[in-house]
């Protein structure tokens, strides 16, 4: 078990035995960074450089350039193809322009979905913590109405 996971096993122990002390927290995505290539300087430039070529090639705009990059070679795979060498054309097709022009898509595709994802995550925030202060509220009145069946129960017995 790495500390990541003895962390989490301690936060969930913790939750467990006193559930009413429990305030849900907002993971990010910083502190997600942080966890991948960690807190060192070499970590720090890691993410930041990681994200910047991310960014950068995960636009619809790097999906045009890369689409007119892969056409630039059509012009000779077509000539090899067309004279016999299919073999070229198959390689043309699949290495210059599906994993180049595909692979920014795929990208853009997967940030509109982690968007979504991060948007549901911070709603779903909300909702706990509205949730965890309802309870917190319901657990505090029961308390005090068991506080005062008690004194009933003391007057009467």
């Amino acid at each position: 078990m790495n500390g990541s996971s003895r962390k989490h096993q301690r936060e969930m122990d913790a939750v467990r035995a006193r559930p009413a002390d429990h305030v849900p927290r907002l993971v990010t995505n910083h502190e997600i960074r942080l966890l991948v290539h960690g807190e060192t300087g070499i970590g720090r430039l890691n993410n930041r450089l990681a994200l910047l070529i991310t960014r950068a090639v995960g636009t619809m705009w790097a999906a045009y350039l890369f689409v007119v990059i892969a056409l630039v070679s059509l012009p000779q795979a077509w000539a090899a193809f067309v004279a016999g060498d299919t073999l070229i054309g198959i390689q043309w097709l699949s290495q210059s322009f599906l994993q180049l022009v595909l692979l920014p898509i795929i990208i853009v595709g997967q940030n509109i979905i982690s968007a979504g994802q991060e948007a549901r995550a911070e709603t779903d925030h909300e909702t706990l913590t509205a949730l965890q202060a309802i309870n917190v509220q319901q657990l505090e009145v029961l308390e005090r109405q068991q506080a005062l069946i008690e004194e009933l129960r003391a007057r009467v017995g």
